[in-house]
């Protein structure tokens, strides 16, 4: 074989071991997007997460969707989808994101369907109002 076949040959078979990568990165990358939307997505009762902060300290989060059952100026409390009651602390400050009549802790109220963050140690620092809550899902 001359040396102009042999770089042909590595030359070809590079290609071809390239094309194969960036044909099977994509289903890669969603089988891994797919697991996250599975995790994270609208099937979410709670969850706790633990982020790796800058030197090698950990922040731990709490996620919790329900519909609130009450709403008070200092707290909400949750029916999440197992039927356990969760009771989370909220402030003046918490943001309040979603639709766009609720803009504050202070317009939140019984019925809405609400997905909450918060530090595992604090008050509530997000609350996304998801909708009202489906008809017979609030006792």
């Amino acid at each position: 074989m001359s040396m102009r076949s042999r770089r042909f040959a590595i030359l070809a078979a590079g290609l071809v071991a390239l094309n194969l990568v960036l044909w099977l990165a994509p289903s890669g990358l969603a089988l891994r997007q797919a697991i996250i939307s599975q995790l994270f997505g609208p099937r979410l009762i709670r969850a706790e997460v633990l982020v790796r902060g800058v030197g090698n300290t950990t922040q731990d989060y709490l996620i919790d969707r329900g519909v609130i059952t009450v709403a008070a100026l200092d707290s909400l409390v949750l029916r999440e989808q197992d039927g356990k009651l969760q009771t989370i602390p909220v402030v003046t400050t918490t943001q309040v994101t979603g639709l766009p009549r609720f803009d504050s802790v202070a317009a939140l109220r019984k019925n809405l369907l609400v997905l909450v963050l918060r530090p595992a140690n604090g008050p509530a620092s997000l609350v996304q109002v998801e909708g009202r809550a489906p008809k017979g899902t609030v006792p």
